[in-house]
């Protein structure tokens, strides 16, 4: 199998254009094995960051109806989509915006349609996005559009190390009211189904995160606790889950709970991440789980102060890409 994926640079003027030209180069791509990298980009744009970087880049036009072929090194398959504008590293122009969720948007149709194996994001910028008037909350929330899903979920991993969340991007003062019974259940579903089937996890055990300090401390410090998770959790192992808590995430986050956990479920972003971002920045994968189609992104943003100048991290991307690579043979087998 060459498994085929498709590569979405995201935001023109940021960095990701850079680690397109980074990720043909010399193989850069950290995986060893044969695999067909197919950008859906400007090809111009492409060879613009090329050319700043002093690397060699060929662009190979994509065809969808021949055979998968391994990408040689030095080059990048390119489904051709056009910028309105040309791009200024470090410089949003909204004019722009509607030419990333297209090239999003049709990624996500080729998973759809099969002629992808797996789909792999670069940053995007949601700020510019929603000025040129359009709505956008994330690459997550336009995927589960697209497929037609009612819920998919959010998961960050590095090394051994699994978080996924139950809110996303949230003020903090919405969390509270947003962790539904129905939410949680929902997302613990599709977490324990993904681990399951994408990550052949025989028997998942998921460690669940208290949304209060100390999980509440009996209902002194909030009742969510009592009143929603428990519930929820106690529901869920009656179908047979391997859940562990609801426990206080700085109880969680330690080895020797994590050493009896496949993945930890934290009650909103800044609970979980944190300590995901510390284990593995510049090479920690984000994975939207509940699709019916791979889909894995780099854990990083647009860096626009230091697009165009050579330094991005390839890092990320390269795990990114790796992981979609694996998830795409193991659905294979």
């Amino acid at each position: 199998m060459i498994p085929r994926i498709a590569f979405t640079p995201g935001e023109p003027a940021g960095i990701g254009p850079e680690l397109a030209v980074r990720l043909a180069s010399s193989r850069a791509n950290g995986h060893r094995g044969p695999v067909q990298i197919v950008a859906l980009s400007d090809p111009d744009l492409l060879a613009e960051a090329a050319e700043r970087m002093s690397l060699p880049l060929k662009l190979i036009p994509f065809d969808p109806d021949s055979a998968p072929a391994d990408t040689p090194d030095g080059s990048l398959y390119v489904q051709p989509i056009t910028l309105a504008e040309p791009a200024t590293p470090g410089r949003l122009n909204p004019a722009n915006a509607p030419y990333v969720v297209d090239t999003l948007r049709t990624a996500a149709r080729g998973c759809l349609q099969r002629r992808f194996d797996a789909l792999v994001t670069g940053p995007v910028h949601k700020g510019v996005i929603n000025e040129a008037g359009i709505p956008f909350s994330g690459h997550t929330e336009l995927f589960a559009e697209v497929a037609g899903v009612e819920r998919v979920v959010m998961m960050l991993a590095a090394e051994e190390l699994r978080v996924a969340l139950v809110t996303t991007h949230l003020p903090l003062k919405d969390v509270s009211a947003a962790i539904t019974s129905e939410r949680l259940e929902q997302t613990i579903l599709v977490l324990h189904r993904s681990l399951r089937d994408q990550f052949r996890l025989s028997e998942p055990r998921i460690g669940v995160c208290g949304l209060n300090p100390h999980a509440g401390e009996g209902g002194h410090l909030g009742r969510e606790e009592i009143e929603v998770i428990e519930p929820a959790l106690d529901k869920l192992r009656a179908l047979g889950l391997h859940l562990l808590g609801p426990l206080p995430a700085d109880t969680l986050f330690t080895p020797p709970q994590l050493a009896r956990c496949d993945a930890v479920l934290a009650m909103y972003h800044d609970q979980g991440l944190p300590v995901l971002k510390f284990k593995g920045f510049g090479h920690a994968v984000n994975i939207t789980l509940g699709l019916p189609f791979i889909r894995t992104s780099v854990d990083h943003g647009t860096a626009l102060n230091i697009a165009g100048q050579n330094e991005a991290d390839c890092g990320s991307l390269r795990a990114a890409l790796a992981q979609a690579v694996q998830l795409a043979e193991l659905r294979a087998l």
